[in-house]
Formats: structure tokens, sequence, C-alpha cells
């Protein structure tokens, strides 16, 4: 009841008693006691049912704090099952319950390993929100009530986290020069599947689930895969061939399990593997340990490729500077069935490329970049970047507010001093 209503109820009230009698206010004041002595039972009958609700919630945070209290065993899911379809459950648990409306609540039994190779059937307690639980899940138990407490992050190899894992790059293909056909081609095949599946279902075309990216160093292979995840608003995972070669027996082919069970968790994922050549190159007959272990991460490669659905949202692109050592189990159809080449960049693509560094730095008008791209003849992206960084740092050296087309000269031939080539200048 509200002020104004409350209000005229009083009023309403007021005139009502005024009109009233001796004998009639007896018995209205007679009844006001009976109910104001009604309202205090109920009122102490509410103040000890919430004693009783405050003593029952200090015994259960106590009962919590019991079960809470670390060393858990750490224990993995095998079977998750419902109370109603095991018989003689509902003898052996005290958590299945039915409310008042009939639904059943914390029914679920979980069927757990512990490391020391015990199984164990357990209700859920209820400190795991029920539904939430799946197989394979890695869960804490307590040790005295043998209670599931908590839910555990899965667990991954420690050498595949500390490998490059960024949840969204940040470059674009804005940042990339001379590569417009080649960006096409990536963009059909990793981006669009993620961003447009549904034209892909509607025409029935399976996307390719690898793509090879090859070419000579320094031609923009890891900036183009970087790009393709930012454009498609991917998490981008990064492994090195080179790094799935391990000392121990079984050591990288766990750790490419591993990367494929953390892409699909952040799904879309791209992953690419850079130098797939240290672990890709073909097969043959040898006696060393070595060449067997190369051969079963790249077996397991294998193997994880033709694991996942083309419709999982996860790219796997590889490159590399020497295609013609690939296995050819990697490059057939169904795995890198796509193969994207990367070449020298060209004049008007060296321009290109000069120009996208050089708009972030305070640059004179009077560089002329076509004649810096005839300089730079054979120079590959990154010593085209190096050129502009190194101008740059030239300019500072000699304490100018400008780079001028002179500071570019003599970065040219500051990088082509480290290629240990001669070099001709042409105006």
């Amino acid at each position: 009841m509200d002020q104004k209503s409350l209000s005229e109820y009083l009023k309403s009230k007021e005139k009502e008693v005024l009109n009233m009698n001796k004998a009639e206010l007896l018995k209205e004041l007679k009844k006001t006691e009976a109910q104001k002595s009604l309202l205090k039972k109920e009122l102490h009958a509410l103040e000890k049912e919430i004693h009783d609700h405050q003593q029952a919630t200090k015994r259960i945070q106590s009962e919590l704090q019991k079960y809470k209290r670390l060393p858990y065993i750490v224990c993995t899911i095998s079977e998750i099952l419902k109370v109603k379809d095991v018989v003689g459950a509902k003898n052996i648990t005290n958590t299945y319950q039915v409310d008042a409306a009939g639904n059943e609540n914390n029914d679920e039994l979980i069927v757990v390993k512990a490391m020391s190779r015990l199984t164990y059937m357990l209700p859920n307690s209820g400190l795991i929100k029920p539904g939430i639980l799946k197989v394979g899940d890695l869960v804490a138990m307590s040790r005295d009530g043998l209670k599931l407490v908590e839910l555990l992050p899965s667990e991954y190899d420690p050498r595949v986290k500390v490998m490059e894992l960024i949840n969204q790059p940040n470059q674009q293909f804005c940042d990339i020069g001379g590569l417009d056909d080649q960006i096409q081609e990536m963009i059909e095949a990793v981006v669009y599947p993620i961003t447009h599946k549904e034209y892909f279902e509607a025409f029935r075309v399976d996307p390719p689930k690898g793509v090879l990216m090859y070419g000579p160093p320094g031609t923009g292979k890891t900036l183009l895969a970087r790009a393709l995840a930012s454009n498609g608003k991917c998490t981008f995972l990064k492994l090195s061939g080179t790094a799935l070669l391990q000392r121990y027996v079984g050591e990288g082919a766990k750790m490419v399990r591993e990367a494929f069970r953390l892409a699909k968790e952040k799904a879309p994922t791209v992953l690419f593997i850079d130098e797939i050549d240290a672990i890709g190159s073909k097969r043959h007959n040898s006696d060393h340990g070595s060449d067997h272990e190369v051969h079963r991460t790249m077996l397991e490669l294998l193997t994880q490729m033709d694991g996942f659905k083309v419709n999982e949202n996860i790219r796997v692109i590889a490159a590399t500077n020497r295609p013609d050592v690939l296995d050819p189990a990697l490059t057939r159809s169904g795995r890198f069935d796509r193969k994207v080449e990367l070449p020298l960049p060209n004049e008007k693509a060296r321009i290109q490329i000069m120009q996208i560094y050089a708009q972030k730095m305070n640059v004179s008008r009077n560089v002329n970049f076509e004649e810096l791209a005839r300089c730079t003849d054979d120079f590959n992206g990154a010593q085209c970047k190096a050129v502009v960084t190194e101008a740059g740092m030239i300019a500072l050296r000699e304490n100018k507010v400008q780079i001028t087309h002179e500071h570019f000269l003599a970065a040219i031939l500051e990088v082509q001093a480290k290629k240990k080539i001669n070099i001709f200048l042409y105006a």
C-alpha cells in the first residue's frame, strides 16, 4: 500500500470511528488487540525461522570450508550419468531432490578417475553448477568428504602456452604492400569460410583445411597470417617447426595434439606453423632415431588435420622457404591443398612497402620512392622495411627534423653492405 492509499484509508477509518458508539468502540478495540497478538506471534515465528536459517548457513559454510581445504585430488571426468537412469542410485545419494514444481535438481552422478588410478562415482555436491560439466574436464575433489569442489581449467603442455597466442592481432591488409593477388587468395581460403560460412553451406563447398605459403625469406608470410587472423576476428596461434623437434620420443607429437586442442577451445583460430619443412621433409629410410621422431611428429600433424572438420572454425596455415623438400602427404588434397607463392617484391611492390612504413615517419616531400625502388633491386620486403628504419636512424644521428632522399640512399648502402653484394644506383 502506497502513502496516498494509506492516507485515504486512515481518513475513512477516522470518520468510521467518530460515528461509533461506546459498545462498537470496545468491540473494535478487542478486534485490534487480537490482530496485534496474532501479528506478534507471526513475527516471533519469522524471527525464529530467520535465526534457524542463519545457524544452518553458518553450519553449511563451516562444512564448505572443510571441503575446500587444500590439498585437492585432481580427477578427470570419464562419464556423466543421471540418477534416474542408474538402478538403486536414489538410495545411495542424498543429493537427489525434487522441488515444489516437480523438477529434478542436482541429479547428476559423476564418474571420475583420480591420478592414483582409482575410479569414483559421486553425486554432484552442488558446488559446481549442474549441467556445465562434460567428459574430459578436470575437477578438484576434496580428500576428506570426496566432494567435487571446483572445475579446473584445461591442462596444456607448458611449452604450448609459451608459444605466441594472440586473441586478435592488430595487423591489417593495408600494412602489406605488393601482395594484392596473394591476399585475395588467402581471404577466400581462410577468412570467408569463417565469416561467410553460410555461403559455403549453401553451395555445399568444403573450404580447404590448410594453406601452404612458400617463398624466399622476408616476403611477409607471418605478417599476412596475422592480418588474416585480424580480418577474420580469430585467435592467432603461432607454432615453430623447429620448436616441435624435441629430444625425447613422443614429445613433439604431444605438442602438436595440445596445440590443436587449444586451437579448438579458442575457435575461431588461425593456427600458423612457421618453417614447416623442419618436420615435414620427405620420409626416407634412416637408422637415426632423430629422423624417426621427426616423422612421428609429421604423422601426428597429418592425423590432427584429418581429425577435425572443415566447419570447426580452425584454419591451418603453414609457411616454408623450401617447398621442394616437403613430403607429398602434406601437400595432397584434404590437407595443405591450397598453395600460395609469395615472391620477391617487384619495383611497384617495393614502392608500396617503403611508402607504408614511411607514412608513419616525418619524411620530406622531396623523397622519390620510384628511384629508391629502382635502387633496391633483389630486396625482399623485410629489407625494404629495414631501409626505411635505417634512414630514420641516420636522420636521428645527424639531428635532423626530417628524413630526406639522401638519408634513404645512405640507408640503402647500409642495408646493401649487409647483403655483401654490389649495388647499382639508377637516376
